[in-house]
């Protein structure tokens, strides 16, 4: 079943490097043809790797987010962490326009980092029982740090080039914009090895802490993981909703929550949903792309809606 998974992964990866504006096609590239290699060295390749990243980190952040609230309906896009990012590097466009895309990054991050910590506070302090009024809360909670972003985009005078990145967008990824998306790959390796903590840490704080583990400590370190790649995206590509929560609801029903043993499937599945949904996106109205924001959005939101639905029943 692994390898069949694997399989299809490297079969997006391969439609991935052949499909856009301009087709390449394989005997081009065999003949040694300039323009082709061009295209494949400058834009193919680089957007092949910030795909298989980006979907991957979403991916195992949504699982982390899942495990620290309890909660299998939670990701960045339902608990407010987005549209932190999002307003974070609105704050830093305006007060500090030349800081690059470093700067922005680490502003999105704090408000990132603070956000999450701010939902997991709210979450543990009411004590819900109904486990579909968690992700309601993300999202009214996330719908007030939109409204605040907006609000200060239009006051600064800069919603139209926040509007640019709002859906998420691959297509500006090219050589020499986009190598920001590597640090996603120390967050993927540092979520497997801190797997087993976090499988407890979805045991609730008792269980954890009676187990030994530093609950606390061990929470912070999940909410960093997931701003890290949060801010990573947003800044790079923009804003990609539900890879984190579909994901790792479908691995859990087929493998189980032990991430030890999961996450390596996790990582895979959030980059082949992202490669499938860049794919139909540059295919649904060819030549010309459709944000994979709104591809995304579409798809995972009509699986969030038969796990919501499924789960009721």
């Amino acid at each position: 079943m692994r390898a069949g998974w694997l399989g299809v992964f490297i079969g997006l990866c391969a439609v991935s490097l052949m499909v856009g504006a301009r087709p390449l096609q394989w005997a081009q590239l065999v003949a040694g043809d300039a323009s082709a290699w061009l295209t494949l060295t400058a834009s193919r390749l680089p957007r092949l790797a910030a795909l298989v990243l980006i979907g991957a980190g979403l991916a195992v952040c949504g699982v982390i987010l899942q495990h620290v609230v309890r909660n299998k309906f939670v990701e960045p896009a339902t608990s407010g962490g987005l549209d932190a990012a999002k307003l974070g590097i609105l704050v830093a466009m305006v007060l500090a326009p030349g800081a690059g895309s470093a700067g922005r990054m680490l502003l999105a991050l704090v408000f990132c980092f603070g956000a999450s910590a701010l939902f997991v506070a709210i979450i543990q302090r009411i004590h819900l029982r109904n486990s579909v009024l968690v992700p309601v809360i993300g999202l009214m909670y996330g719908s007030v740090l939109s409204a605040l972003a907006e609000f200060y985009a239009y006051r600064h005078n800069i919603l139209q080039s926040m509007q640019g990145w709002l859906l998420g967008d691959f297509s500006r990824v090219v050589q020499g914009n986009y190598e920001i998306v590597y640090l996603t790959l120390p967050v993927v390796l540092a979520s497997y090895l801190y797997a087993q903590r976090f499988t407890v840490l979805g045991m609730g704080e008792g269980i954890a802490s009676g187990l030994g583990l530093n609950y606390v400590g061990t929470v912070t370190a999940g909410l960093m993981l997931v701003a890290v790649t949060v801010a990573v995206s947003v800044i790079t590509v923009g804003a990609i909703p539900f890879v984190g929560l579909v994901i790792p609801n479908l691995v859990a029903l087929r493998y189980g929550d032990n991430l030890q043993r999961t996450l390596p499937i996790v990582a895979l599945g959030g980059a082949a949903l992202l490669l499938l949904c860049d794919i139909l996106g540059r295919l649904i109205i060819y030549p010309f792309e459709v944000p994979i924001g709104l591809t995304a959005g579409s798809l995972g939101g009509v699986l969030l809606l038969a796990l919501i639905v499924w789960r009721q029943r």
